[in-house]
């Protein structure tokens, strides 16, 4: 392919983004002004969809990941459901204005905020969850009245392949459309004036995305994702805390973004919890090395790419003298990484420094609480952080002593899964939150609304022109109000 027909290519699909952004743009007052019955009516259509296609779903998550398909269900489908049934279920409440109270030297007025429609907004999803990170934020988008469009990752092309279908079945272009491709897609849409931004990706990504977003002003959320540590004190329960940890690491390959990144387990109980997490995930996945690698229920690194960054993590590790405790196999042609456990890891190494996003966990000691709260506080502020223990003087000490978009107290990643609490990250790992009635406000433009009731308002007894009695009135205002 020529270099002038790679430019006439990307011209055609540059003017087809601005085609369907010029009529979501003319669109978007009549989805701003539809009703809580309009919007819930097209989230159970979403919902109904996404269950006739289950079993598209299920393949094409397999043909992306090979993951197994009750994993699919409790990690892609069950998140989706779970949230447009808390958003119909709440959405004329989060719809109502919010009345707020009139402070004396406002006396006549009343106030009240009104939620709406941001306009035309943006979703830019990845790939390691590529149903649920794409659906949950549009459900949240639809929520508040917004006409989307979405760019799932070009990474997972057989699940983006689905979701256009679920688009195209239920939604006009005008209001919900879906756009296949690579990066030069992503950066065509970037140019374009929306309303809002909601990124899921990496740091390095949301950064290109932020300062995308401030040539046009448009308020972003951006979910990042970072190095999330896990704390295993001496106290902990260390059958359930292996279990917890265990599921929470090799699920989807490692590929989670609030999944336990590195872990710290207090020196007197590193043996017995190493070797109750090799327990545990041979009870997952089987006994040997092969019952691993042919388990139906260990899904694989998603592309030949990421594969090769998490291998080269693990050589690197043990070159500078990690001891594999479990794991290390590696197979390019299947680009299989079995559940590893690596302990003595260098501060110096790679794996230690950047995130892993893949099946690795990387095992550090500690006798004093300080030392690993050291650790985590050197670093950026993390998306998650899990704490494993029965003393409640040492989870008060970790919580006021680090900071982070999240913690699990005894559970890993479950935060996720409740619809009340926002998910977010902080500063590296994330701006805004999602998730609820957080999701919804998220994609809303809290609008101020003040009215005045009388002819009269005190505030006119302090207007110009400023003379010895307006000044005494300002006087009292600021002594007593």
């Amino acid at each position: 392919m020529t270099v002038n027909t790679i430019d006439k290519k990307q011209a055609v699909q540059q003017a087809e983004l601005e085609r369907i952004f010029k009529l979501q743009q003319a669109n978007q007052k009549n989805v701003a002004n539809t009703t809580a019955v309009e919007r819930i009516a097209k989230l159970n259509k979403l919902h109904d969809a996404i269950l006739k296609y289950k079993k598209e779903i299920h393949q094409a998550i397999y043909n992306d990941f090979r993951k197994h398909g009750s994993e699919v269900d409790l990690t892609e489908i069950l998140p989706i459901t779970t949230d447009i049934k808390h958003t119909c279920g709440q959405l004329r409440k989060w719809m109502r204005p919010t009345k707020v109270s009139t402070p004396m030297t406002l006396l006549g007025t009343s106030s009240k905020i009104v939620y709406e429609a941001k306009g035309v907004v943006l979703i830019i999803s990845p790939w390691n969850f590529p149903i649920n990170l794409t659906f949950c934020p549009l459900i949240s988008a639809i929520a508040a009245g917004n006409c989307v469009i979405l760019k799932p990752s070009e990474h997972t092309p057989h699940s983006s392949a689905i979701m256009k279908k679920i688009v195209n079945d239920i939604f006009d272009e005008n209001e919900v459309a879906l756009f296949e491709g690579d990066h030069r897609v992503a950066s065509g849409l970037l140019e374009l004036p929306f309303n809002h931004i909601f990124f899921t990706g990496s740091p390095q990504i949301g950064k290109i995305v932020m300062r995308a977003a401030a040539e046009h002003l448009a308020s972003v959320t951006l979910e990042l994702g970072g190095k999330s540590p896990t704390i295993v004190d001496e106290t902990a329960n260390l059958n359930e805390a292996a279990s917890k940890i265990a599921w929470a690491k090799f699920m989807n390959n490692g590929q989670i973004c609030i999944a336990p990144d590195y872990l710290y387990v207090h020196e007197s109980k590193k043996d017995k919890f190493i070797e109750l997490l090799k327990k545990k995930t041979a009870q997952y996945y089987g006994e040997s090395d092969e019952d691993k690698k042919q388990s139906e229920s260990y899904a694989r690194m998603v592309n030949a790419r990421h594969y090769q960054r998490v291998k080269g993590l693990v050589e690197d590790a043990i070159s500078k003298g990690a001891k594999v405790e479990m794991g290390a196999q590696f197979d390019d042609s299947q680009n299989y990484i079995a559940p590893t456990i690596l302990t003595n890891v260098s501060m110096d190494a790679n794996i230690m420094k950047e995130e892993i996003f893949g099946p690795v966990l990387p095992i550090q000691t500690y006798s004093a609480l300080d030392e690993p709260l050291s650790v985590i506080n050197a670093k950026e502020k993390p998306l998650a952080l899990y704490i494993y223990s029965g003393s409640n003087k040492n989870i008060n000490k970790i919580m006021d002593n680090t900071s982070a978009g999240g913690t699990c107290i005894n559970e890993s990643v479950l935060h996720f899964m409740n619809a009340n609490l926002p998910f977010g990250g902080i500063n590296n790992s994330g701006i805004g939150k999602s998730h609820g009635i957080f999701g919804f406000k998220a994609f809303s433009n809290e609008r101020a609304v003040l009215k005045q009731h009388t002819r009269f308002s005190a505030n006119k007894l302090m207007m110009p022109p400023y003379n010895k009695r307006v000044q005494q009135l300002i006087d009292l205002t600021i002594k007593w109000f």
